[in-house]
């Protein structure tokens, strides 16, 4: 009866999010040539392999079926299934654990690694790594990030850049020069654009408010980081949890909800009918990611003259560097996988540099890895220039993931943002709970958290 049940719920909660995802989960053969060009799983009398990859990207699905097809073709002993769970994606994983149902390959970001480390779900790859692939990625490993506890799970390929995305025709419109370089530049701007454009439906600024934590982690996370504080409130100096310098951004995003910059309905509005808005000329600003420039090249195509730039910070002196997201890892390997050695023969085959280098140039992530970036063409797709990793992008340190009880950091600035109140309470509490939270979590032994009071954000080491 358990295990009838346990099917029920992986499948109700695959169907959802495949569902949500557009139809897109599809299971799939598919695959590249093997980096060593033979069939995979020792020779050809062994039976065929099947492997499943879960992944929770869909920008780079129709590339990596290309890839997985030519990989199945080049070693007929395995067969890669690969499966897109767009929404839930750590729950879905979650049920298959526990239900040892599990995938034997994994889509990992920084937001999940230590998590699905801790929990037993990740296998080492440290016995696989070869003196080429430890040079190739040597100067990319992290602690916290990649390797815990002195042990290797995953590689870096590329990372993402998060920029302020602005429509160039309406700062001409209100006579603005130049993007905005502090908030209070950002706040005024805002208004200039609304004060010319509201009549037409156009507004000055926009955030994807209906996720107000998926929101604020495309935008004040930037701000913060260039302006020299981690981006996800956590102090790095002190080890813990400080929103104060959180509060201060908020504040001003504040005032332009408070003065009607602020698109009408943003409360409402998810990342892709905001992203149609921008491209229908209606938004002056937003912040968001390096994926921007593809989404107006393919999913919402746009004739408005646009670009992206350096966030605003608090000040507008430029203390720290903009954080790279995401680019600390990329494929692992289940721990519960009975078939490692063809996983690892997938994953080698992935992480070669003709895959890597292409997969900059469609523009499906900036390329991270030194000798990769250094010989991949720029993607040639309209505004990826403004994307592009420079001398104020780098890697910060990791965050530890934590969930508080009652409401998240996202949740309880957006009602701020809404209701008034007193943002010091608002903060205090915040850290707080945080704080109370990120104390069990380490005394569970969840997570590992080394104050480091030297840290200074203008000596972060840049990608380029």
């Amino acid at each position: 009866m358990r295990k009838k049940m346990f099917g029920l719920l992986l499948s109700v909660v695959m169907i959802s999010a495949l569902t949500a995802c557009g139809g897109n989960g599809d299971k799939q053969s598919t695959g590249g040539t093997s980096a060593s060009g033979s069939s995979a799983g020792g020779t050809g009398s062994e039976e065929k392999v099947t492997l499943t990859y879960w992944t929770d990207d869909r920008h780079d699905q129709e590339y990596l079926k290309e890839l997985i097809s030519k990989f199945n073709e080049a070693n007929p002993n395995i067969e890669v299934e690969m499966t897109v769970l767009s929404e839930n994606f750590n729950q879905s994983v979650d049920i298959a654990f526990s239900g040892n149902q599990a995938p034997d390959l994994l889509r990992l970001k920084s937001a999940n690694t230590e998590t699905f480390v801790k929990k037993g779900y990740l296998a080492p790859i440290d016995e696989y790594m070869t003196d080429e692939m430890n040079n190739k990625f040597s100067s990319l490993i992290i602690d916290g990030v990649n390797r815990f506890d002195g042990k290797l799970y995953s590689l870096p390929n590329t990372g993402n850049t998060l920029r302020l995305v602005y429509n160039q025709e309406l700062f001409d419109k209100a006579g603005i020069d130049h993007p905005p370089v502090s908030l209070k530049e950002m706040v005024e701007d805002a208004k200039k654009i609304t004060d010319i454009g509201k009549k037409g439906g156009a507004y000055g600024f926009a955030l994807n408010f209906k996720n107000p934590k998926g929101a604020f982690d495309r935008s004040v996370r930037e701000i913060l980081s260039l302006s020299g504080y981690q981006g996800l409130g956590f102090d790095i100096k002190t080890g813990r949890f400080d929103f104060t310098p959180y509060g201060q951004v908020i504040d001003y995003l504040k005032q332009m909800w408070d003065e009607g910059s602020i698109l009408p309905g943003a409360e409402t509005l998810d990342i892709d009918p905001l992203r149609a808005q921008f491209a229908a000329g209606k938004i002056g600003m937003y912040l968001s990611f390096s994926t921007e420039p593809g989404v107006y090249q393919d999913q919402f195509p746009t004739n408005i003259k646009w670009g992206g730039a350096l966030a605003p910070t608090i000040t507008g002196e430029r203390v720290g560097t903009s954080e790279i997201v995401s680019a600390g890892t990329w494929l692992g390997i289940s721990e519960t996988s009975k078939h490692k050695d063809a996983a690892w023969k997938f994953m080698q085959y992935m992480y070669g540099d003709d895959i890597m280098t292409t997969y900059h140039e469609k523009g499906f992530g900036i390329a991270v890895v030194p000798r990769i970036a250094e010989k991949a063409k720029q993607p040639e797709i309209p505004g990826m220039e403004g994307f592009l990793v420079g001398e104020y992008d780098s890697m910060w340190p990791v965050s530890p993931s934590i969930t508080p009880e009652g409401a998240n950091y996202g949740d309880a600035f957006f009602k701020y943002m809404l209701n008034g109140g007193d943002l010091r309470q608002v903060v205090q509490d915040l850290n707080t709970r945080y704080n109370t939270a990120l104390d069990k979590a380490t005394e569970k032994g969840d997570v590992t958290v080394k104050p480091d009071p030297s840290f200074d954000p203008s000596k972060l080491k840049q990608v380029q």
